[in-house]
């Protein structure tokens, strides 16, 4: 499978299904610029219809995982010939909140490791993961208010479910820096490890051992949860699980699990 290539993104497939996607701009602790938000939606769209991919892992080379906007940015003349932020360029998002929603939107579970600093844009992009490794003494906060502005990166879609709704207002209302650990407690974190890359690692390769069609039916009902009534909710479980039920992935998943031996699975895409 052959990835864009860009100065500020890299991909790499392994063979087990795990697409590992890096932020390369570590000497600027991964700040979001023009060319990063551009390189970091084609990352999501070549995912979103790659072969094999089963689960990705996000992660950020460098001492951080991402620093938000780059603050060089903040003086630039507004360009006339961009869209206006309330135009839709991708779907329900603009440019910006693609670059947090898109991971969500990814049909496979994403899962990033969080490490020194992630502060406003990379606390939404974290957010748009299913599963967030998070190192103990990692630097997090909801940045914006510090400059003015307010989170407007898909953060409030993403964080519904996640975070206690008095707690979210206090991060968001002050801007306070939190910790990976004080993160696992307000919800925005789902593990603390001294080594959050190995471990969303560890992860995904558990994820990328299960059966891959159910795997994505199981990310399409929880995108869906938090929107649907419950009988909306009761008859996408049947409709998933109808789908499923007797397919070759489903017979190799109970044949593998009763002889205790690794499954060979039929990718989804």
């Amino acid at each position: 499978m052959t990835f864009p290539t860009s100065e500020r993104v890299s991909i790499q497939l392994s063979d087990s299904g795990v697409a590992h996607v890096r932020l390369t701009r570590p000497e600027k602790m991964n700040a979001l610029d023009p060319l990063m938000f551009t390189a970091i939606i084609e990352a999501a769209e070549a995912l979103e219809t790659a072969k094999g991919v089963r689960v990705v892992v996000l992660s950020g080379d460098g001492p951080s995982f991402c620093a938000g906007l780059d603050t060089s940015t903040f003086g630039a003349e507004p360009d006339p010939d961009k869209p206006a932020l309330t135009e839709r360029t991708h779907g329900d998002s603009n440019t910006f909140q693609q670059v947090a929603t898109a991971w969500r939107k990814l049909p496979v579970p994403v899962i990033a490791a969080i490490h020194g600093v992630c502060f406003g844009g990379g606390m939404q992009i974290a957010s748009g993961a299913d599963i967030r490794v998070a190192a103990p003494d990692a630097r997090m906060a909801i940045m914006e208010l510090k400059w003015g502005l307010v989170p407007d990166m898909g953060g409030y879609q993403l964080w519904r479910g996640l975070v206690r709704d008095d707690v979210l207002r206090e991060l968001v209302y002050t801007n306070r820096q939190f910790s990976g650990e004080e993160a696992q407690g307000f919800g925005l974190a789902t593990h603390v490890s001294d080594d959050p890359l190995a471990k969303a690692m560890e992860i995904a390769d558990t994820i990328a051992d299960r059966n891959p069609h159910a795997i994505r039916a199981a990310k399409r009902l929880s995108n869906a949860m938090h929107d649907e009534t419950g009988e909306e909710m009761l008859m996408r479980e049947s409709v998933e699980q109808e789908a499923i039920m007797r397919t070759p992935n489903q017979i190799e998943a109970v044949m593998a699990g009763m002889t205790k031996r690794k499954a060979q699975y039929e990718d989804a895409a």
